[in-house]
């Protein structure tokens, strides 16, 4: 029998709070201690080439909590998205996650959020 996947758990949307708690305490690890995570994602330094900066450019990726912007809900910018974004998509190092999935999908769709802060 085939075993169902939580998605939102593997994804970053509606985390619980034991997944905020968890990506929060490992943000406030010591640079070692969070390279050495098993949650941490290694950065690929040559596809990186494309971030013109003078500071140092990640060694690995970590699972960021934030807030949306729009609606107040939590969500994690889950460490491989991040990977993508700035090694796949050549997003710029600065951009952060700054909106939940529910309401990047409206914006982009040109509607309002189903989502929202509870």
């Amino acid at each position: 029998m085939a075993r169902k996947r939580n998605r939102s758990r593997h994804t970053g949307r509606h985390p619980t709070g034991k997944d905020l708690r968890q990506a929060e305490r490992v943000r406030q690890l010591h640079p070692l201690q969070q390279r050495q995570h098993p949650s941490a994602v290694a950065a690929d330094q040559s596809k990186l080439a494309h971030i013109n900066t003078y500071g140092a450019l990640p060694d690995y990726y970590l699972d960021q909590p934030f807030v949306c912007r729009r609606c107040g809900q939590r969500e994690i910018w889950k460490a491989t998205d991040q990977k993508w974004y700035y090694e796949a998509a050549k997003g710029h190092m600065d951009a952060i996650a700054v909106e939940c999935h529910d309401c990047r999908k409206a914006r982009q769709s040109g509607g309002k959020p189903s989502g929202g802060g509870d």
